[in-house]
Protein backbone atom coordinates (compact mmCIF):
# COMPACT_ATOMS: atom_id res chain seq x y z
CA UNK A 1 0.00 0.00 0.00
CA UNK A 2 1.20 3.34 -0.86
CA UNK A 3 2.34 5.57 2.45
CA UNK A 4 1.84 8.98 2.61
CA UNK A 5 4.96 11.57 1.70
CA UNK A 6 6.52 13.14 4.75
CA UNK A 7 5.62 16.49 3.19
CA UNK A 8 1.75 15.83 2.92
CA UNK A 9 1.22 14.47 6.11
CA UNK A 10 2.06 18.15 7.26
CA UNK A 11 -0.43 19.62 4.98
CA UNK A 12 -3.43 17.28 5.06
CA UNK A 13 -5.62 19.71 6.37
CA UNK A 14 -4.75 22.62 4.55
CA UNK A 15 -5.28 20.48 1.81
CA UNK A 16 -8.75 19.75 2.45
CA UNK A 17 -9.35 23.40 3.39
CA UNK A 18 -8.27 24.23 -0.38
CA UNK A 19 -10.36 21.49 -2.06
CA UNK A 20 -13.32 22.47 0.03
CA UNK A 21 -12.67 26.54 -0.37
CA UNK A 22 -15.00 28.34 -3.28
CA UNK A 23 -12.04 30.70 -4.17
CA UNK A 24 -12.76 33.36 -7.35
CA UNK A 25 -9.39 34.11 -9.32
CA UNK A 26 -9.43 36.54 -12.40
CA UNK A 27 -6.90 34.58 -13.62
CA UNK A 28 -7.16 31.60 -16.24
CA UNK A 29 -7.51 28.05 -14.98
CA UNK A 30 -7.62 24.32 -16.31
CA UNK A 31 -10.90 23.15 -15.34
CA UNK A 32 -9.46 19.97 -16.02
CA UNK A 33 -6.53 20.47 -13.56
CA UNK A 34 -8.57 22.24 -11.21
CA UNK A 35 -10.21 18.49 -10.11
CA UNK A 36 -6.58 17.00 -10.28
CA UNK A 37 -5.09 19.28 -7.60
CA UNK A 38 -3.29 17.11 -4.99
CA UNK A 39 -4.29 14.18 -6.08
CA UNK A 40 -2.23 11.50 -5.61
CA UNK A 41 -1.15 9.59 -9.04
CA UNK A 42 0.75 6.46 -7.44
CA UNK A 43 4.51 5.38 -9.61
CA UNK A 44 6.26 2.42 -8.81
CA UNK A 45 5.67 0.77 -5.21
CA UNK A 46 6.18 3.40 -2.96
CA UNK A 47 6.26 6.47 -5.29
CA UNK A 48 4.18 9.44 -6.28
CA UNK A 49 3.16 12.64 -8.17
CA UNK A 50 0.67 15.29 -7.09
CA UNK A 51 0.37 18.68 -8.67
CA UNK A 52 0.64 21.63 -6.27
CA UNK A 53 0.11 24.75 -8.36
CA UNK A 54 0.13 25.49 -11.81
CA UNK A 55 0.07 28.92 -13.70
CA UNK A 56 -1.30 29.66 -17.21
CA UNK A 57 -3.12 27.44 -20.08
CA UNK A 58 -2.98 26.93 -23.74
CA UNK A 59 -4.79 30.04 -23.90
CA UNK A 60 -1.47 31.44 -22.21
CA UNK A 61 0.36 30.11 -24.63
CA UNK A 62 -1.66 31.83 -27.17
CA UNK A 63 -1.82 35.00 -25.60
CA UNK A 64 2.05 35.22 -25.50
CA UNK A 65 2.67 34.08 -29.31
CA UNK A 66 0.41 36.94 -30.23
CA UNK A 67 1.69 39.30 -27.65
CA UNK A 68 -2.16 40.18 -27.25
CA UNK A 69 -3.96 40.53 -23.63
CA UNK A 70 -7.18 38.72 -22.81
CA UNK A 71 -8.42 35.80 -24.52
CA UNK A 72 -8.42 36.97 -27.77
CA UNK A 73 -11.12 37.41 -30.84
CA UNK A 74 -9.85 34.37 -32.59
CA UNK A 75 -11.58 30.80 -32.42
CA UNK A 76 -10.67 27.62 -30.61
CA UNK A 77 -9.48 26.06 -34.58
CA UNK A 78 -7.22 29.06 -34.65
CA UNK A 79 -5.14 28.80 -31.26
CA UNK A 80 -5.12 25.15 -31.91
CA UNK A 81 -3.45 25.54 -35.47
CA UNK A 82 -1.12 28.37 -33.77
CA UNK A 83 -0.13 26.40 -31.20
CA UNK A 84 0.88 23.09 -33.70
CA UNK A 85 2.96 25.88 -35.90
CA UNK A 86 4.88 26.98 -32.44
CA UNK A 87 5.41 23.20 -31.78
CA UNK A 88 6.11 22.70 -35.11
CA UNK A 89 8.85 25.03 -35.71
CA UNK A 90 10.27 25.09 -32.77
CA UNK A 91 9.15 28.52 -31.07
CA UNK A 92 9.62 27.69 -27.32
CA UNK A 93 9.54 31.05 -25.79
CA UNK A 94 5.33 30.61 -25.68
CA UNK A 95 5.16 27.93 -24.14
CA UNK A 96 7.09 29.24 -21.14
CA UNK A 97 4.74 31.51 -19.81
CA UNK A 98 2.96 27.99 -18.43
CA UNK A 99 4.40 26.45 -15.50
CA UNK A 100 4.04 23.78 -12.96
CA UNK A 101 4.88 22.83 -9.23
CA UNK A 102 5.15 18.76 -8.47
CA UNK A 103 5.34 17.26 -5.60
CA UNK A 104 7.35 13.94 -6.47
CA UNK A 105 8.31 10.76 -4.28
CA UNK A 106 10.39 8.74 -5.94
CA UNK A 107 14.02 6.23 -5.44
CA UNK A 108 17.26 8.22 -5.15
CA UNK A 109 18.41 6.78 -7.75
CA UNK A 110 15.75 7.92 -10.08
CA UNK A 111 16.27 11.48 -8.93
CA UNK A 112 19.36 11.58 -9.53
CA UNK A 113 18.63 11.35 -13.25
CA UNK A 114 16.00 13.56 -12.77
CA UNK A 115 18.43 16.20 -11.49
CA UNK A 116 20.49 16.52 -14.61
CA UNK A 117 17.27 18.41 -16.15
CA UNK A 118 18.89 21.88 -14.79
CA UNK A 119 16.20 23.86 -15.82
CA UNK A 120 13.92 23.61 -12.80
CA UNK A 121 13.88 24.88 -9.62
CA UNK A 122 13.91 22.29 -6.35
CA UNK A 123 13.43 21.54 -2.93
CA UNK A 124 14.37 18.63 -1.27
CA UNK A 125 13.63 16.58 1.14
CA UNK A 126 17.01 16.61 3.55
CA UNK A 127 17.91 13.69 5.57
CA UNK A 128 20.08 15.89 7.47
CA UNK A 129 17.30 17.57 9.15
CA UNK A 130 14.65 14.41 9.62
CA UNK A 131 14.17 10.97 9.70
CA UNK A 132 13.83 9.10 6.62
CA UNK A 133 11.35 6.19 6.46
CA UNK A 134 11.76 2.57 5.57
CA UNK A 135 10.95 2.75 2.05
CA UNK A 136 13.10 1.53 -0.30
CA UNK A 137 12.11 0.29 -3.94
CA UNK A 138 11.98 -3.58 -5.15
CA UNK A 139 11.65 -3.73 -8.41
CA UNK A 140 9.63 -6.31 -10.29
CA UNK A 141 10.85 -9.98 -11.76
CA UNK A 142 10.16 -8.80 -15.33
CA UNK A 143 12.06 -5.63 -14.78
CA UNK A 144 15.15 -7.74 -13.90
CA UNK A 145 16.90 -8.32 -17.18
CA UNK A 146 20.82 -8.64 -18.44
CA UNK A 147 22.74 -6.08 -19.36
CA UNK A 148 22.00 -5.10 -22.87
CA UNK A 149 24.62 -5.79 -25.64
CA UNK A 150 23.94 -2.79 -27.53
CA UNK A 151 23.05 -0.17 -25.23
CA UNK A 152 26.15 0.46 -22.33
CA UNK A 153 23.81 2.05 -20.21
CA UNK A 154 20.25 -0.14 -20.79
CA UNK A 155 18.93 -3.22 -20.02
CA UNK A 156 18.45 -6.42 -22.40
CA UNK A 157 16.64 -9.84 -22.14
CA UNK A 158 14.46 -10.90 -19.24
CA UNK A 159 16.20 -13.36 -17.32
CA UNK A 160 14.73 -16.81 -15.55
CA UNK A 161 12.50 -15.94 -12.77
CA UNK A 162 14.06 -18.11 -9.93
CA UNK A 163 17.36 -15.83 -10.57
CA UNK A 164 15.45 -12.72 -10.53
CA UNK A 165 13.74 -13.44 -7.07
CA UNK A 166 17.11 -14.19 -5.87
CA UNK A 167 18.43 -10.58 -6.57
CA UNK A 168 15.35 -8.92 -5.19
CA UNK A 169 15.92 -11.06 -1.92
CA UNK A 170 19.42 -10.06 -2.33
CA UNK A 171 18.09 -5.89 -2.58
CA UNK A 172 15.72 -6.17 0.17
CA UNK A 173 18.31 -7.79 2.01
CA UNK A 174 20.85 -5.89 1.96
CA UNK A 175 18.45 -2.31 2.30
CA UNK A 176 17.03 -3.11 5.30
CA UNK A 177 20.36 -4.29 6.83
CA UNK A 178 21.27 -0.61 5.53
CA UNK A 179 18.15 1.12 7.40
CA UNK A 180 19.05 -1.11 10.82
CA UNK A 181 22.18 0.48 10.58
CA UNK A 182 20.88 3.61 10.33
CA UNK A 183 18.76 3.50 13.08
CA UNK A 184 21.16 2.23 15.29
CA UNK A 185 23.40 4.69 14.58
CA UNK A 186 20.21 7.42 15.36
CA UNK A 187 19.22 5.16 18.15
CA UNK A 188 16.12 4.80 17.38
CA UNK A 189 13.41 2.12 17.11
CA UNK A 190 10.77 1.73 14.50
CA UNK A 191 8.92 4.11 16.33
CA UNK A 192 12.22 6.51 16.39
CA UNK A 193 12.35 6.36 20.10
CA UNK A 194 15.47 6.63 22.28
CA UNK A 195 16.64 3.50 22.30
CA UNK A 196 19.46 3.42 24.64
CA UNK A 197 19.47 7.23 27.39
CA UNK A 198 23.37 5.88 27.65
CA UNK A 199 24.55 6.08 24.43
CA UNK A 200 25.12 8.61 21.72
CA UNK A 201 23.15 9.30 18.75
CA UNK A 202 25.24 9.92 15.68
CA UNK A 203 24.07 13.07 13.59
CA UNK A 204 22.27 12.24 10.90
CA UNK A 205 24.10 13.29 8.34
CA UNK A 206 26.54 10.75 9.05
CA UNK A 207 24.06 8.19 9.60
CA UNK A 208 22.57 8.76 6.49
CA UNK A 209 25.86 7.90 4.55
CA UNK A 210 25.43 4.16 4.26
CA UNK A 211 21.27 4.29 2.99
CA UNK A 212 21.37 2.68 -0.66
CA UNK A 213 20.36 4.43 -3.53
CA UNK A 214 16.75 2.39 -3.91
CA UNK A 215 15.55 4.78 -0.75
CA UNK A 216 12.95 7.14 -1.36
CA UNK A 217 13.78 10.75 -1.36
CA UNK A 218 10.96 13.45 -1.77
CA UNK A 219 10.88 17.03 -3.64
CA UNK A 220 8.87 20.01 -5.05
CA UNK A 221 9.84 20.24 -8.49
CA UNK A 222 8.98 23.63 -10.38
CA UNK A 223 9.23 24.21 -14.01
CA UNK A 224 8.12 25.68 -17.29
CA UNK A 225 6.08 23.66 -19.74
CA UNK A 226 8.81 23.89 -22.31
CA UNK A 227 11.18 22.70 -20.30
CA UNK A 228 8.80 19.83 -18.92
CA UNK A 229 8.03 18.64 -22.42
CA UNK A 230 11.85 18.49 -23.01
CA UNK A 231 12.04 16.58 -19.99
CA UNK A 232 9.16 14.56 -21.25
CA UNK A 233 10.62 13.69 -24.62
CA UNK A 234 13.98 12.49 -23.55
CA UNK A 235 12.33 10.65 -20.64
CA UNK A 236 9.31 8.90 -22.02
CA UNK A 237 11.65 7.52 -24.43
CA UNK A 238 12.13 3.57 -24.84
CA UNK A 239 15.71 3.95 -24.46
CA UNK A 240 15.17 5.84 -21.08
CA UNK A 241 15.57 3.61 -17.59
CA UNK A 242 12.54 2.13 -17.08
CA UNK A 243 11.70 3.55 -13.25
CA UNK A 244 11.87 7.12 -14.52
CA UNK A 245 9.77 6.13 -17.73
CA UNK A 246 7.14 5.46 -15.28
CA UNK A 247 7.45 9.03 -13.86
CA UNK A 248 7.56 10.97 -17.24
CA UNK A 249 4.39 8.65 -18.39
CA UNK A 250 1.76 9.82 -15.15
CA UNK A 251 3.26 13.20 -15.92
CA UNK A 252 2.55 13.45 -19.61
CA UNK A 253 -1.31 12.24 -18.47
CA UNK A 254 -0.98 15.70 -16.30
CA UNK A 255 -0.06 17.84 -18.91
CA UNK A 256 -2.38 15.98 -21.11
CA UNK A 257 -5.20 17.54 -18.49
CA UNK A 258 -3.56 21.02 -18.42
CA UNK A 259 -2.58 21.88 -21.80
CA UNK A 260 -5.08 19.31 -24.12
CA UNK A 261 -3.84 21.57 -27.42
CA UNK A 262 0.30 21.76 -26.38
CA UNK A 263 -0.11 18.06 -25.84
CA UNK A 264 -1.42 16.95 -28.93
CA UNK A 265 0.84 19.48 -30.72
CA UNK A 266 4.00 17.29 -28.53
CA UNK A 267 2.99 14.07 -29.00
CA UNK A 268 2.79 14.45 -32.45
CA UNK A 269 5.81 16.95 -33.92
CA UNK A 270 7.84 15.56 -30.80
CA UNK A 271 7.32 11.88 -29.72
CA UNK A 272 5.81 10.77 -32.85
CA UNK A 273 7.55 12.00 -35.33
CA UNK A 274 10.99 10.84 -37.38
CA UNK A 275 14.23 12.37 -38.33
CA UNK A 276 15.66 12.25 -41.16
CA UNK A 277 19.27 12.95 -42.43
CA UNK A 278 19.96 14.44 -46.10
CA UNK A 279 21.37 10.82 -46.66
CA UNK A 280 18.16 9.11 -45.43
CA UNK A 281 15.99 11.47 -47.90
CA UNK A 282 18.17 11.04 -50.86
CA UNK A 283 17.80 6.87 -50.46
CA UNK A 284 14.31 7.34 -49.42
CA UNK A 285 14.25 9.28 -53.03
CA UNK A 286 15.99 6.83 -54.69
CA UNK A 287 13.63 3.44 -53.53
CA UNK A 288 10.65 5.60 -54.29
CA UNK A 289 12.12 6.22 -57.48
CA UNK A 290 12.53 1.91 -58.07
CA UNK A 291 16.38 3.16 -57.81
CA UNK A 292 19.01 0.59 -56.12
CA UNK A 293 20.74 1.89 -53.04
CA UNK A 294 23.75 0.44 -51.81
CA UNK A 295 25.13 0.78 -48.37
CA UNK A 296 28.77 1.60 -49.39
CA UNK A 297 26.96 5.02 -51.22
CA UNK A 298 26.09 6.78 -48.18
CA UNK A 299 27.86 8.26 -44.80
CA UNK A 300 25.94 5.96 -43.05
CA UNK A 301 27.01 3.96 -39.88
CA UNK A 302 25.34 0.61 -39.64
CA UNK A 303 23.10 1.30 -37.11
CA UNK A 304 22.19 4.32 -38.52
CA UNK A 305 21.05 2.53 -41.92
CA UNK A 306 19.36 -0.71 -40.57
CA UNK A 307 16.98 2.52 -38.15
CA UNK A 308 16.43 3.87 -41.29
CA UNK A 309 15.07 0.28 -43.05
CA UNK A 310 13.33 -0.74 -40.01
CA UNK A 311 11.37 2.47 -39.90
CA UNK A 312 9.80 2.64 -43.35
CA UNK A 313 9.90 -1.87 -43.55
CA UNK A 314 12.29 -2.26 -46.27
CA UNK A 315 14.24 -5.31 -46.53
CA UNK A 316 17.44 -4.27 -46.68
CA UNK A 317 19.14 -4.59 -43.02
CA UNK A 318 22.44 -5.05 -42.32
CA UNK A 319 23.76 -8.01 -40.35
Amino acid sequence: MLKQGVFMEKELEQIENLKNSKNITKRVVSEALEEKLFTINEVLDHGFIRVVDYMGTDASIVQAARVSYGAGTKQTTDDKALINYLMRNDHTSPFEMCEIKLHVKLPIFVARQWIRHRTASVNEYSARYSILKNEFYLPKEENICEQSTFNKQGRGDSIDSNFAGRVIDMLKAESMQAYHNYQNMLNIDDENNVIDQNRPKIAREIARINLPLSMYTEWYWKIDLHNLLHFLRLRMNPHAQYEIREYANVIAEIVKSWVPFTYEAFMKYKINNMTLTNSSVNILKKIIKGEDVKFEDYDLSKGEWNELMKKFEINEKLI
